[in-house]
């Protein structure tokens, strides 16, 4: 058994490390949520969901938000028509923490972690809220394919980019990454 745990040890530590990251940013997370207390909207969501109204604002879209008293959601209106909700699950948090996850478990140098978390985080960020506008916009002008637009297409969208970050990471930044000299 002890030559198992020898020959697989980076494996193993890639997954000790993974989970570890990913059950402590999770309960940190939770954590945070639940300061919020039961249909409370928290601040990411709301801050996910103003972001959202100012990106189309800007592009001169007929577009506002309204926070709904009874429940945690906010209510996103376009050309008058209540379209679609944001609810904490669409703030990209828990994508960001499984992006945070894999970085760490394959780390490499502290300064270029930290600054690829950081960058990483902030451009999932940004790309969910055009995710949000452009699906409020495509719902608009295809309610009958609200189902495969939120489902797949832009879940798809999402975790592709998270994807190729993680490709980026990886080939280029971690401990991992080879050092091929031209």
């Amino acid at each position: 058994m002890k030559k198992y745990f020898i020959r697989y040890k980076p494996f193993l530590l890639f997954l000790g490390t993974f989970f570890f990251t990913y059950i402590v940013l999770t309960v940190l997370y939770q954590g945070y949520l639940n300061s919020f207390g039961e249909n409370k909207l928290d601040t990411i969501t709301r801050m996910v969901g103003e972001n959202t109204n100012q990106l189309l604002q800007f592009f001169g879209v007929n577009f506002t938000i309204e926070d709904n008293q009874s429940h945690s959601f906010i209510k996103l209106i376009y050309n008058q028509k209540y379209v679609a909700r944001i609810i904490e699950g669409c703030n990209a948090i828990s994508v960001i923490i499984l992006f945070v996850s894999f970085v760490v478990s394959f780390s490499g140098k502290l300064k270029p972690t930290l600054l690829f978390i950081f960058g990483g985080s902030l451009f999932i960020y940004v790309l969910n809220v055009i995710r949000i506008a452009l699906l409020c916009m495509l719902i608009f002008h295809f309610p009958n394919q609200k189902q495969i637009l939120h489902g797949v297409l832009f879940p798809l969208f999402i975790y592709g980019i998270v994807f190729i970050l993680w490709v980026i990471w990886v080939r280029n930044f971690s401990k991992y990454a080879s050092k091929n000299i031209k």
